[in-house]
């Protein structure tokens, strides 16, 4: 049985938008406090830089499972049911923050908190495609969506950061994300969600995305990913541990430099919205990710004195790279597989956001210096600008792209 063709934006089209906006808020108070949790984990549970990343590892872990196997659902039993279902599970388990006080048991409500979010993430990604009218918008409106993100992840680490200077515990993070995403379900469930925008020859199924990994748009675009996540991991999760060290005239700015990247970034998405209206996407890549590299190599080769200036700045060239990116490769491919390619991309951001830090702590242990964790950011920046330079001397999916506005934006 075929879906019915395209009938234009739904009504409460902004209600949905906004819905996703504070997904992505609320989320980000979790994933993106860890580099200010880690230490105090560290602290209260006896542990090494290894150990004490597996709460990094083990919320992407979950993402990137629940992606790369459930991305599908999104396509399959609709937007509306994939996203309450995620964000049913990740309310569950960060609730069951106050529970316990074991590391093993809350690296486990981690995992299954990051099975939840990598459901929802996906029906929330493909539903801004359904959102949106051309893919310009699209790119445009994931901009919009990952600013959100980015102030949640300012907000999370004052969370945790005031939870700590009034002897509370960083668990509360875990229970105010909790409260708003019942807030969220609540409004999801009575939202009023588009009908299947694109007819399907088939159902979406099990394996879907596997099936996608083959095409070598999905690969360009996942590596693109891989790239850029691992060299934002350097910043957010191990630069706290590397500026640690820093006692100069600025020490006040290396204690909030994770703060101060994470207002960068939100502010620059914003920017990229009026970036990607004027310019192409293209060569917006390419001038951010260069300067990003840039940076990095001046933070490496400065030491901490240039590091602390370097590396939070990073974050507003860093802002534009991840949306673009992933929201070009999902317009690539048609509306009716967006759940799908959403969860493959989403698997290889977290393949990364789990290996890349684990790398990174391993280096830095093994020689003895987290200052290896900013090389290896350098490094995969370094690659990342060498990928952008290809595609804006090739151009590879300008054709695609217009195909695709042609298509599933503005059917005949």
């Amino acid at each position: 049985m075929q879906n019915p063709p395209e009938t234009g934006a739904a009504p409460g089209s902004l209600l949905l938008k906004s819905l996703v906006f504070l997904m992505f808020a609320m989320f980000a108070m979790t994933t993106d406090s860890v580099g200010t949790v880690i230490p105090e984990v560290i602290r209260e549970f006896e542990l090494g830089l290894t150990a004490g990343g597996a709460f990094q590892y083990a919320t992407m872990s979950g993402i990137g499972l629940s992606a790369i196997g459930l991305g599908f659902l999104a396509d399959r039993i609709g937007r509306k049911a994939t996203i309450v279902t995620g964000l049913g599970l990740f309310g569950i388990t960060s609730a069951l923050f106050a529970a316990g006080h074991d590391f093993l048991f809350f690296v486990a409500l981690l995992f299954v908190s990051g099975l939840g979010i990598g459901i929802f993430k996906a029906g929330a990604l493909a539903l801004i495609g359904d959102l949106s009218r051309s893919t310009r918008e699209h790119a445009r409106t994931m901009n919009l969506v990952e600013g959100f993100f980015g102030i949640g992840a300012i907000v999370g680490p004052a969370i945790v950061a005031w939870l700590l200077l009034n002897g509370a515990s960083w668990k509360w993070v875990y229970l105010v994300a909790a409260a708003l995403c019942a807030a969220l379900l609540a409004g999801s469930a009575f939202a009023r969600f588009p009908a299947p925008l694109v007819a399907r020859e088939r159902p979406a199924r099990a394996g879907e995305a596997l099936r996608m990994a083959a095409d070598p748009t999905a690969l360009f675009f996942g590596t693109a990913l891989m790239l850029y996540v691992g060299a934002e991991a350097a910043i957010y999760v191990w630069a706290p541990t590397y500026l640690a060290g820093y006692s100069g005239d600025w020490a006040w700015l290396a204690a909030y430099s994770v703060a101060v990247f994470f207002a960068l970034r939100a502010a620059g998405r914003f920017l990229g919205v009026w970036l990607l209206a004027r310019f192409d996407w293209t060569a917006v890549l390419l001038a951010c990710s260069g300067a990003m590299a840039l940076l990095f190599w001046v933070a490496v080769a400065g030491g901490r004195d240039a590091a602390v200036f370097a590396l939070p700045a990073t974050g507003l060239f860093m802002s534009v790279l991840y949306p673009t990116i992933n929201s070009t490769g999902i317009s690539c491919f048609d509306k009716g597989r967006h759940g799908s390619i959403a969860g493959l991309l989403l698997f290889f951001t977290c393949v990364s956001a789990v290996a890349a830090p684990l790398a990174m702590g391993a280096l830095g242990e093994w020689l003895g210096d987290s200052r290896w964790a900013m090389v290896l950011g350098a490094a995969m920046a370094t690659l990342l600008t060498a990928q952008c330079w290809w595609n804006r001397l090739r151009q590879p999916f300008a054709a695609r792209l217009a195909a695709r506005d042609h298509d599933d934006y503005h059917p005949a």
